[in-house]
């Protein structure tokens, strides 16, 4: 057993890999080499752009086009005595399709892309058993059920007739665990796989994909950027930049002492997080109230039949209730689905709410009318998830800045340029990118560009939903202090919506954590860090993955289930 532990069962020896640009060949993996053993997880960490992902479709033969494997050798041995050099496999041959899906499974990062929404979840894993397996229909069906049973989907029989927007985000991958594994695979690789998962549903994916682990005896490569995940789950750390391996160590030697200094950077990044920000400007106690949210309720209906009769009532918000200071940042915390994005858009009447009240700077906004509301938009914007989604792929950085002041005739001319060209330096930006498209920046950069956007019109509170979510470790830091720079220099107050709550510690003064459309707790952020009082609060921060192995099973993960 030791032995059968111990071996490789796949090894990328100086992997390269270029991309076929018209200057010429873009090198972006550059000779690299790690092994994969059965039964342990390798963690791959490395910004975006580092090349994991490349990587991950390097081993299974699918570089996505202009790319191509130009060097190096990756043995796959699912047997003893046995051996495949995967690059010398033709990308469209039978070989590789029988190894791709069958002996090596794939978990990618957003389940919802990776899953067809005209097929139901049953179908799309039936079909990927019957690619890999001899068996009849009825037998896949029944394996596809067991799979589901096993990552513990509830009603499995009903869910194989679903679709994958009837499930959440955890659901969907939890699906897609059950698809890659559906096979028995000697090794999975998972590509970011909770990343946009909240931490109890993060925590929920990790134990299984642990549990499935012992089961099957796989070889788990697991990509991510979470030094957190990385300390709770990896074996080893392969630590890439700009497609070199600058780090390769055992997890427990690679967190106690970092060789490389972009190690040492990624690592420091995590462990400012983990600690309240020093320098951070605290609001004055005694300031005035901003924001009155009183009894805030807004309930979706769904309607069926000739009559359109309700047949059902979700309860997205339920009576929430909190207050806001001025130069205060208030964080909503909460798992998918417990309406924190929700109280957000009816703040900024997005969303039109079915009773309670929102109380402005003395205006009511639920009864206000237009001209009301017009004026209003302009002292609270919204910044939200994912910058590249907020940013319209058609317009320049000066469009995209100048059109809030354009709509709202603040600004025209040569003093429309001179704005936009101020805005951007203020959010550490050069003038000169204004007539570039937002392809042409990093994922930092757009979210700086849309932090531009959203302070144009000089508001007094921005709702910033889920923010640096989508960033690497080290923008997120330099995202979240340009935050706090603004706020003091703007006197910004902040609606912080967040599941990361390292990052509400860094941020946020005080933070009211949500369940099922309800505020459960709400106090000073140090304080519920440190000390929450309700068990659904306790429970979310027992989730929080903590970047040392040290306490790898040292803490008790709660489990907080509401009675009926």
């Amino acid at each position: 057993m030791a032995s059968d532990v111990d071996a490789p069962i796949l090894s990328v020896e100086d992997l390269t890999v270029g991309f076929g640009m018209r200057q010429g060949m873009l090198e972006v993996l550059h000779g690299v080499s790690f092994e994969l053993r059965r039964g342990q997880t390798t963690a791959i960490v490395g910004e975006s752009g580092s090349g994991k992902s490349v990587t991950a479709r390097a081993i299974l033969n699918m570089v996505p086009r202009p790319g191509v494997i130009l060097g190096g050798r990756i043995l796959f041995r699912p047997e003893a005595g046995q051996e495949a050099d995967l690059t010398a496999l033709d990308p469209r041959g039978p070989a590789i399709r029988e190894i791709r899906g069958g002996r090596i499974g794939m978990i990618f990062q957003e389940p919802m892309s990776s899953l067809s929404p005209v097929h139901t979840i049953g179908n799309q894993i039936i079909e990927a058993i019957r690619l890999h397996r001899d068996v009849s229909k009825k037998q896949a069906r029944s394996i596809a059920r067991e799979m589901l049973e096993q990552v513990e989907i509830p009603k499995a029989e009903r869910a194989l007739d679903q679709y994958s927007f009837e499930f959440s985000g955890g659901m969907r991958q939890r699906a897609m665990i059950a698809m890659a594994l559906s096979c028995h695979p000697d090794v999975l690789i998972a590509d970011e796989p909770t990343t946009a998962l909240d931490v109890t549903t993060q925590a929920e994916i990790l134990d299984l994909m642990a549990r499935l682990q012992t089961e099957l005896r796989m070889a788990i490569m697991f990509i991510t950027h979470d030094m957190g995940v990385v300390a709770e789950i990896s074996d080893d750390v392969v630590v890439m930049e700009q497609g070199h391996v600058v780090e390769h160590n055992d997890t427990h030697g690679l967190f106690a002492y970092q060789a490389h200094p972009y190690t040492r950077k990624l690592l420091g990044a995590v462990k400012r997080l983990d600690e309240p920000a020093t320098e951070k400007v605290r609001h004055q106690h005694d300031a005035d109230d901003i924001l009155r949210v009183e009894d805030l309720r807004l309930h979706f209906h769904t309607r069926k039949g000739f009559l359109q009769r309700t047949t059902d009532t979700t309860k997205a918000v339920d009576g929430v209730s909190f207050t806001l200071k001025r130069g205060e940042s208030l964080g909503i915390v909460g798992e998918s689905g417990s309406g924190k994005t929700t109280v957000g858009r009816c703040i900024a009447r997005v969303y039109e709410p079915s009773d309670g009240a929102i109380d402005y700077d003395g205006v009511d906004l639920v009864n206000a009318d237009g001209s009301q509301l017009r004026g209003y938009r302009q002292q609270i914007r919204m910044i939200f998830q994912d910058p590249f989604a907020s940013l319209n792929p058609r317009m320049t950085v000066k469009q995209i800045i100048a059109e809030p002041l354009v709509v709202n005739g603040v600004a025209g001319g040569s003093e429309l340029e001179d704005r936009v060209a101020s805005l951007l330096r203020q959010v550490g930006l050069d003038p000169l990118m204004m007539e570039r498209y937002p392809h042409a920046f990093s994922g930092g950069q757009r979210q700086r560009i849309v932090v531009a956007r959203a302070i144009a019109l000089k508001p007094k509170l921005v709702i910033a939903d889920e923010p640096t979510s989508a960033l690497d470790v080290s923008i997120r830091t330099q995202v979240l202090d340009l935050l706090l720079r603004l706020q003091a220099e703007l006197d910004l107050s902040f609606i912080f919506i967040s599941h990361d709550m390292a990052v509400i510690r860094y941020f946020c003064d005080r933070v009211a954590v949500m369940y099922r459309g309800r505020i459960v707790e709400v106090g000073e952020t140090e304080q519920i860090i440190t000390d929450p009082q309700h068990p659904y609060t306790q429970a979310l921060l027992s989730s929080v993955p903590i970047s040392d192995p040290s306490q790898r099973g040292t803490r008790q993960r709660h489990r907080y289930q509401e009675n009926a």
